[in-house]
């Protein structure tokens, strides 16, 4: 039996014109949001690469969770601080091409020699008309929109020339559903958004874009069929109706997994996979210590903002948090019963408390033979409080001394940055912070001394005097740039654009509503989603 080779399937392709971007209609002039003045406009129209995680999240909704979605892709690319923000500027490589392709092939071949698979996609008999039916769903769900009279005949043909030289209904099918995976219209979010018809001369994303909007915004995956069935009715540009689904989607467990991407993104967690420690230095250090140091601080997100609905603040003072017997031997507390994580109340008396007393932010901003100060520092001041720290001069010594009988605490040795005028600037606003946690070592285990010599802890955050962890926790916890920073992250992920001037006005009323409703971040993503910021686009810059 005949089959078609790779380079005849991208001719077939070609032929189709599935792989070029379409361009919508020029986007119109920027206006100000309602009630914002004219100092505020949107972020701009742009497309969006869907990410690793996406991309699997996507397959898998559309062919069924049992896919094997190949992990050699287009590596993601971090900018800003975010994922999503490096989507957005992101092209496609040769060798990501490559890799999309083949990745196409790989699935459509396991969803239609697998017969579980394949009676799912095709609920039909074999015919012309089986076949425009079956592409047509698939492409609907894969491409988060309708697919045109035009694209859906190019696709028919496609299955028509493939089943001719196979003489083989199912596998030819393969080769349409590859070049639905193939496409930009799967491969990225396109969103340009359309004029708006109640307010001449603003722009809105269509009902349909703001199905995907929603969905990866919230659920970091591709719409359910509600929320299509909604967009395609054009309920997403009616303000009730799509308070109505964001609050659906916010009891949805989805969520969930959307709030744990953004975390992860936020406080760089992913990196902890890559995470190295020398374990001469660090003897409770292990290969699996990264995996149960980010599951501990994702748990206590997700536990605040969905089963208690909390103060996000509490997140910085909190004893509640989620251990297994891993973190247990190393925060010296009881094990929990079973295997895996238990919730978990640390001693009241005790050192440890909050983000800033877990093992990730403590491992993760520290070296693989000790702890670093001014990564801790830095972590405070860049993730928690959004300020702005200039990049270090050229050429500029970092090192810091070896300790010495007259220098055995870091606090002793860190002097040098202080001293040193090229370094103070930067160092005073990270050191005494970083070093406000040098109770714990480079791996989150407390000790009271280093180098036989007792730690102290204390410091100041912009005047503010704290004694030691704890004290700082509460001070950030009263610091009315904790939950402003938070609503700025946010922004920025569910845009997926860095923030520019115009933003501003917008993203302190949302941090005023943030503070006003208590700090709850679940308020907080419903009053992203429903704002002009994510719901209006301007022109894009040349």
């Amino acid at each position: 039996m005949l089959k078609l080779n790779r380079t005849t399937s991208a001719a077939l392709l070609l032929t189709a014109g599935l792989l070029a971007c379409e361009e919508g209609p020029p986007p119109a002039a920027p206006a100000p949001g309602p009630g914002l003045g004219a100092a505020f406009a949107p972020p701009e129209a742009h497309v969006q690469r869907l990410t690793q995680t996406q991309y699997a999240a996507a397959a898998r909704q559309l062919l069924g969770p049992d896919v094997l979605v190949p992990q050699a892709l287009e590596p993601d690319v971090r900018l800003d601080g975010f994922i999503a923000v490096g989507a957005s500027r992101s092209s496609i490589s040769a060798r990501g091409v490559e890799q999309y392709e083949a990745a196409a092939f790989d699935l459509a071949e396991q969803a239609l020699t697998n017969p579980a698979i394949r009676a799912r996609l095709v609920d039909c008999d074999p015919g012309a008309q089986c076949a425009r039916d079956t592409l047509a769903r698939l492409a609907r769900v894969a491409w988060r929109r309708p697919a045109s009279p035009d694209e859906l005949d190019r696709l028919v043909a496609l299955h028509a020339q493939a089943e001719a030289a196979l003489d083989d209904f199912h596998l030819a099918l393969q080769y349409p559903l590859a070049a639905i995976l193939q496409s930009p219209h799967f491969l990225w979010r396109g969103e340009l958004g359309e004029p708006d018809p109640d307010a001449p001369g603003e722009r809105r994303y269509t009902s349909v874009e703001m199905a995907s909007r929603l969905s990866f915004f919230l659920w970091n995956a591709p719409p359910d069929e509600a929320l299509m069935a909604a967009a395609e009715a054009g309920d997403l540009v009616d303000d009730a109706k799509l308070r109505a689904q964001v609050l659906r989607m916010l009891v949805d467990p989805r969520a969930r997994t959307g709030l744990r991407n953004f975390v992860t993104e936020h406080l760089d967690l992913d990196a902890l996979d890559q995470m190295v420690k020398d374990p001469t230095v660090f003897v409770h250090a292990s290969p699996e210590l990264g995996d149960s140091a980010r599951e501990e601080t994702l748990a206590g997100f997700e536990h605040l903002v969905f089963d208690l609905d909390g103060d996000f603040r509490d997140l910085m003072t909190t004893r509640r948090t989620f251990i297994d017997r891993r973190l247990a031997a190393l925060y010296g507390v009881p094990a929990p019963q079973g295997d895996g994580f238990a919730l978990t109340w640390l001693p009241e008396d005790g050192p440890r408390r909050g983000l800033l007393g877990q093992a990730s932010v403590l491992a993760l901003n520290a070296h693989a033979e000790s702890s670093s100060a001014t990564l801790r520092g830095k972590f405070v001041r860049i993730s928690l409080l959004c300020d702005e720290l200039p990049p270090p001069p050229a050429n500029v010594d970092t090192s810091i001394p070896e300790p010495t009988p007259d220098a055995p605490t870091l606090r002793d040795r860190v002097k040098v940055h202080l001293e040193n005028e090229a370094c103070a600037s930067c160092h005073r606003a990270m050191d005494p912070l970083g070093l406000a946690l040098e109770n714990f070592d480079g791996i989150g285990r407390y000790r009271a001394t280093e180098g036989g010599a007792t730690i102290d802890a204390h410091g100041e955050l912009d005047g503010v005097p704290f004694d030691d962890a704890t004290g700082l926790a509460w001070t950030l916890r009263e610091d009315p740039r904790l939950g402003a920073c938070l609503t700025r992250k946010l922004y920025r992920y569910a845009t997926g654009v860095v923030e520019q001037r115009s933003d501003e006005v917008l993203i302190d009323a949302l941090a005023e509503r943030f503070a006003d409703d208590g700090y709850r971040v679940k308020a907080l993503l419903l009053d992203i989603a429903l704002s002009p910021g994510f719901r209006r686009a301007r022109e894009a810059s040349e």
